[in-house]
């Protein structure tokens, strides 16, 4: 189930040479950084929880059997360890909620019309505004090409749990699109 290549730097790592290890940072710190960030929502946090996870992978390394894909196997390291550091954050600071009041009867501009870099910028803004493990299994599901058994093990939700969560964070997703753009079209005019 490990894709060949992973096997090989897998393989290589475990007989000693630790340095083919980058390779395997290579493939997967953007995705182990994008996790981190669903989750604790600070480019400085999410980028040392990523150092952490890959740490963890290292030292662990051994332990991965591959019965799973290696990202399954990482992702669940990089959701657990931001879990956990979400949690040990939450304990030590209270955080605010921000919300957005806009009216419903404005209109909206169509989310097509939009140049690519802006619809990335601005669907990037609406999972931000997600609750974290909504917008963690949006980001797996749809940036990452998981599949639900893949979130299933790497969150350890239920499938009908996972589905929910999808369903639900879709909904709210394009409410947020919709609240962004709504506030930009305000802002231009």
């Amino acid at each position: 189930m490990v894709a060949i290549d992973d096997k090989i730097y897998i393989q290589k790592v475990l007989e000693g040479d630790t340095s083919s290890f980058t390779h395997l940072v290579d493939k997967y710190k953007d995705m182990v950084f994008t996790v981190c960030y669903r989750i604790l929502r600070q480019q400085e946090d999410a980028e040392d929880v990523a150092q952490e996870v890959f740490i963890k992978a290292f030292n662990n390394l051994f332990s991965f059997k591959g019965d799973s894909k290696f990202s399954t196997w990482i992702y669940t390291i990089a959701y657990r360890t931001a879990i956990n550091k979400s949690k040990l954050k939450k304990n030590q600071v209270e955080l605010g909620e921000f919300q957005v009041d806009i009216s419903e009867s404005e209109k909206m501009p169509q989310l097509e019309e939009l140049k690519s870099q802006e619809q990335t910028f601005y669907v990037q803004q609406a999972i931000e505004m997600l609750p974290e493990l909504d917008g963690v299994v949006i980001t797996l599901y749809y940036i990452d090409d998981c599949s639900i058994k893949e979130i299933i093990e790497i969150t350890k939700l239920s499938e009908a749990n996972v589905k929910v969560k999808l369903h639900r964070a879709r909904k709210q997703l394009k409410q947020n699109l919709e609240g962004l753009l709504k506030q930009e079209l305000k802002s231009i005019v």
